[in-house]
């Protein structure tokens, strides 16, 4: 299947990504390729969203730790809203990051590339 083979050899990440991006995917790209090879051509979107929002949680904490977590507004007090975007960009990492296989828990589980190589690529004997 195009697209299913394990990137080989060193990938760069897109010029548009932000620095605290660019900085994970520098970071996991070589467990991902050359460590555990399992990086293929069909992951490198989910792999560059999984940075995007490593990039956005950093960014966020960096807003939270200068301005604070609370904001005053003209009715009172409200939560900053760069604690819902961060948040939210946690929330979407470690999703992004368990498709991956970059979480305890997603490495624990049976590799769906195992199931392949079971013998039963023809389950319903509707080969070729």
């Amino acid at each position: 299947m195009a697209g299913s083979s394990p990137v080989r050899g060193q990938l760069d990440p897109p010029a548009w990504l932000d620095t605290d991006a660019r900085e994970e995917w520098n970071r996991v790209a070589p467990i991902l390729i050359e460590e555990r090879r399992t990086l293929t051509a069909a992951d490198i979107a989910t792999f560059t969203s999984y940075c995007v929002s490593i990039g956005q949680v950093a960014e966020a904490s960096r807003i939270i730790a200068r301005e604070g977590m609370i904001v005053s507004t003209k009715t009172g007090p409200k939560k900053h809203p760069a604690v819902a975007i961060r948040d939210a960009a946690m929330t979407q990492a470690r999703l992004l990051a368990g498709e991956l296989g970059l979480t305890p828990v997603s490495r624990s589980r049976p590799a769906a590339r195992d199931a392949a190589d079971d013998g039963q690529d023809d389950l319903f004997g509707m080969g070729d």
